[in-house]
């Protein structure tokens, strides 16, 4: 495919296929890299187009309000905002760290997703 010439043509461009995720809304996660690099949360959201998730006490920024109406209030509101999912690994309590994860197929055609680290399911892929 040739190289884009303006910024028209690289929005035109076709998108790249995505890969399905071995994290889900639910999961416990640890930040791999960044500012809370360290910390665990809870998925509370998954953007699989943009292969972004939304973690619990994690990215935190600062949206400054504005009343709108009589009666509501402005001001500066923290909350949290995506995170890439290239950033975190899948929590296992078991090691206590965060882990690679792998996808075991049983017999009867269920699939399981495996830690790495220490061979345990993980739960349901």
């Amino acid at each position: 495919m040739p190289r884009p010439k303006t910024i028209a043509d690289r929005k035109n461009r076709r998108p790249r296929e995505r890969r399905a995720t071995t994290i889900r809304k639910g999961d416990m996660v640890q930040v791999i890299a960044g500012d809370d690099k360290g910390r665990v949360g809870k998925v509370l959201r998954v953007f699989p187009k943009t292969n972004r998730l939304l973690v619990e006490r994690v990215n935190f920024v600062k949206r400054h309000t504005k009343a709108r109406r009589a009666g509501q209030q402005g001001g500066i509101l923290e909350k949290e905002a995506p995170i890439h999912i290239s950033n975190v690994l899948l929590h296992d309590p078991k090691v206590d760290r965060g882990v690679r994860v792998g996808v075991r197929r049983a017999a009867d055609g269920s699939v399981e997703r495996i830690s790495r680290a220490s061979g345990d399911a993980l739960g349901k892929a």
